[in-house]
């Protein structure tokens, strides 16, 4: 069993911090999405654990190993970061057993992996030739080469068409379900939903949050009240994290549902709803993400409309 573990991990380039003290764990037979806007510090933290960056502060663990002291790297951790690491001139078939050889694997393990991305009819084909989807293709047919038991993806699905992706997420379910490792970064948050057990968000190299995807879809409180202004006012004065929602409703987060709704009776503030509020990926993501001044803005916008 090999979890993936950061430890207070701080990587910096000169005085620029790109990665902030980042502490979370990956467990086996769970995927997990690795989350953040651009540069948010996620490629940077993949590579200080897989030994491509040297973290400035902290330590990245692979079963409680370094990278580099594994005893067999490529059989245990399936890489996928750079999608066109390939010769243009060389076939996908050859770029392939290039690494067989290296593992000690023969044709027949390079023809499996082919069949299993679905590029067995292109193997022969140049890889100068193929499109993007395909080269990603064969970046995941060599991260699966040595059938590891941890998947460390870089935006995987990046160039694959829908059935492509619908691919992507059934490989992936399937590793770990069989007791596979899978940490996966993506853009595609939608898809990431539809995929992810949990999920890791950092921000300015910072974690923001981590935990079961399906818990912290769940965390929140939907309130309507004809007194929001108030509401919003008596919330957050008592410590909760305040959020209009487009459709009239406030979103409160670190706060029970039985505390919202004795705070409201203590000052007469009369409810029209209070119930578990499970948000999409997406809109979570824009609220761990934002900008503190674009949430207070929100909040005071949606003071004045209520």
């Amino acid at each position: 069993m090999h979890a993936l573990t950061f430890e207070h991990v701080t990587k910096r380039y000169g005085r620029e911090v790109v990665v902030d003290d980042l502490s979370f764990a990956v467990q086996p037979g769970r995927v997990t999405g690795f989350l953040g806007p651009n540069g948010a510090g996620k490629s940077t933290a993949m590579k200080v654990l897989l030994d491509l960056a040297r973290a400035t502060t902290g330590r990245a663990r692979i079963g409680g190993r370094r990278y580099r002291d594994l005893v067999s790297p490529a059989r245990t951790v399936g890489v996928v970061l750079e999608p066109n690491a390939f010769h243009p001139g060389r076939s996908g078939r050859n770029h392939l057993r290039v690494l067989a050889d290296g593992l000690g694997l023969g044709a027949g393990r390079v023809d499996a992996v082919l069949g299993l991305v679905g590029l067995d009819h292109a193997a022969d084909r140049r890889v100068g030739a193929y499109s993007l989807g395909m080269r990603q293709r064969l970046s995941l047919a060599a991260a699966l080469l040595g059938d590891p038991p941890v998947l460390v993806l870089d935006e995987p699905g990046n160039g694959l068409d829908p059935q492509g992706i619908r691919w992507l997420r059934d490989l992936l379910r399937d590793r770990a379900d069989a007791g596979s490792t899978v940490l996966v970064s993506s853009h595609l948050l939608a898809e990431v939903e539809h995929l992810a057990d949990d999920v890791v968000v950092i921000n300015r190299g910072k974690l923001v949050t981590a935990g079961a995807l399906s818990a912290l879809q769940h965390a929140g409180v939907t309130v309507r009240s004809p007194q929001a202004a108030v509401l919003v006012d008596l919330l957050a004065a008592a410590g909760a994290s305040v959020t209009p929602a487009p459709d009239g409703a406030t979103v409160v987060h670190g706060m029970s549902p039985a505390r919202i709704g004795d705070l409201a009776a203590e000052r007469g503030v009369t409810l029209h709803e209070l119930s578990a509020h499970a948000g999409s990926l997406e809109d979570l993501f824009l609220r761990w993400t934002a900008d503190r001044s674009e949430v207070d803005l929100a909040a005071r916008k949606g003071e004045v409309l209520a």
